[in-house]
């Protein structure tokens, strides 16, 4: 079926044993404004008329995921994707926000109990109190991530190996308006991130303390509640139902 898709939420690539590298990505269903999830996505592989920024709406066909059983999943076809048209940040977000604030929001609390009760996997979430953190992470098999590359179809454009992150993103919050929240510490997996670790780290001479710097204080600036009205998109992994991490931050000014 053809639906057209507000996207808003766009991960950092991953490789694939079975497409080499995907891209997962989710957003609003146009015709119902509920979640949808579309996968796999092979993002670099697209043409240049196909690559879709955050917060455009497309048009794709696509079709409930058989092997997926959470509610928002679909299978795409990547080559039907055509771009309708980009939201802007016009009059404070205004287009963006009569289309996103339509989802119900939720706490963290409530999605956690959603994600065990009805298998529900995306959320829009309010968030208080918020800090940011980074830690090092041990990266994984080299020689396993470049074999996913080595496995392309004739199709497949090739293309280099996408660089592993060495560092996990994390914000620490509290539900809004959840008296008894005992806090939650979400890891960001945002394609947003990833790349400015990369392209910051360039610019800053392979400084990594400096680089680090800088993304928290931009991490920050972006979920300062005190400027912005906060919301967090949140998803979970297909194959850990109950692990959460944030796919994105909406934050238009008051």
């Amino acid at each position: 079926m053809k639906k057209q898709i507000l996207i808003t939420v766009k991960a950092y690539p991953n490789p694939s044993t079975k497409y080499s590298e995907t891209v997962c990505c989710a957003g609003i269903d146009l015709s119902n404004n509920q979640w949808i999830r579309l996968y796999p996505i092979p993002y670099r592989d697209l043409d240049n008329g196909m690559k879709f920024r955050k917060y455009s709406i497309i048009e794709v066909d696509c079709y409930k995921a058989n092997d997926d059983k959470r509610p928002e999943s679909y299978r795409v076809n990547s080559d039907s994707i055509k771009i309708i048209k980009w939201l802007d940040t016009n009059k404070k977000w205004q287009i963006r926000k009569s289309a996103i604030l339509k989802l119900p929001t939720k706490s963290m609390c409530q999605v956690n109990n959603d994600a065990r009760d009805k298998d529900l996997s995306l959320g829009l979430i309010k968030p208080e109190k918020i800090s940011f953190e980074w830690k090092k992470q041990s990266l994984s098999d080299t020689s396993a991530r470049e074999a996913c590359y080595a496995q392309l179809s004739f199709f497949n454009k090739s293309k280099d190996a996408i660089e592993e992150i060495p560092y996990n993103f994390y914000y620490i919050f509290h539900c809004a308006g959840e008296n008894n929240c005992p806090g939650h510490r979400l890891s960001i997996i945002d394609w947003e991130i990833g790349q400015a670790y990369r392209s910051w780290r360039s610019r800053y001479n392979n400084d990594e303390k400096i680089c680090l710097e800088k993304i928290k204080q931009r991490w920050d600036e972006i979920a300062d509640a005190n400027n912005k009205d906060v919301y967090f998109f949140v998803g979970n992994m297909k194959r850990f139902r109950d692990k959460f991490m944030i796919l994105g931050v909406f934050f238009p000014p008051y």
